[in-house]
């Protein structure tokens, strides 16, 4: 499998492209609106059939750029049940799989972050979302997140994978790009070096973050895909 690391540095947001070399099929991870234009000449220029749209949840610091990437090019846009899409063509469960070629992509539901925290997993890697990032994790406060959870999917779903594994995050605020699963359990300053979770709680209640600044646009324009002039 192929992997594509884009980034949009309004929003520190990284958008992933992953193909089959053999048949081209692709799947975009977590596009943002703004670059749309940018997405579609990169897809065209390497020559991908784009299968599915992933999101890896309801985003409240952008707007996805998947509804209107899926006018142009195609695919099936996809985000977890818990969502509530109704834009969405696919309301994905733990446990889905979809194929590129014969590569698999599977869906691990890791909320904490939201409800509706999808991981996707390829071979030797992980699209974590917000739930992992580079020696963090993301909040929990607002959009039904929950410390519980999120102790949970780190804990209990994501460092029971191979420690080689991978970790490409949707955000990072440091300048790293990725991470392993060996790393993070070991030096996540959250949950890591098996932090118990009342220490885990402790610190995440301590935050106390003002709101993304754009929450009051990018969630409604995410229930909507990102198709904002429908």
């Amino acid at each position: 499998m192929q992997i594509r690391q884009l980034f949009d540095a309004d929003t520190w947001t990284y958008t992933y492209l992953i193909w089959d070399e053999q048949t081209r099929e692709a799947a975009v991870i977590d596009s943002v609106l703004e670059k749309v234009d940018r997405d579609e000449t990169h897809i065209r220029e390497l020559g991908l059939n784009v299968k599915y749209l992933l999101e890896t949840h309801i985003h409240a610091d952008h707007i996805t750029g998947a509804g209107p990437l899926r006018k142009r090019i195609g695919g099936q846009l996809v985000v977890h049940k818990n969502s509530e899409s109704e834009c969405a063509d696919i309301l994905a469960v733990d446990g889905d799989e979809f194929f590129l070629g014969t590569q698999r992509v599977g869906v691990l539901h890791t909320p904490g972050h939201t409800n509706n925290d999808i991981t996707y997993q390829i071979d030797g890697a992980v699209f974590t979302g917000d739930t992992l990032m580079v020696r963090d994790c993301g909040r929990t406060d607002f959009q039904l997140g929950s410390n519980e959870a999120m102790y949970h999917s780190l804990t209990e779903i994501l460092f029971q994978l191979p420690e080689d594994t991978m970790v490409f995050p949707a955000h990072d605020y440091r300048g790293f790009t990725q991470s392993t699963i060996g790393e993070e359990k070991q030096f996540n300053q959250r949950a890591g070096n098996q932090k118990s979770y009342q220490d885990f709680s402790t610190i995440m209640d301590a935050m106390n973050l003002p709101n993304p600044k754009r929450i009051d646009i990018a969630v409604p324009g995410n229930l909507k895909c990102g198709d904002l002039d429908d």
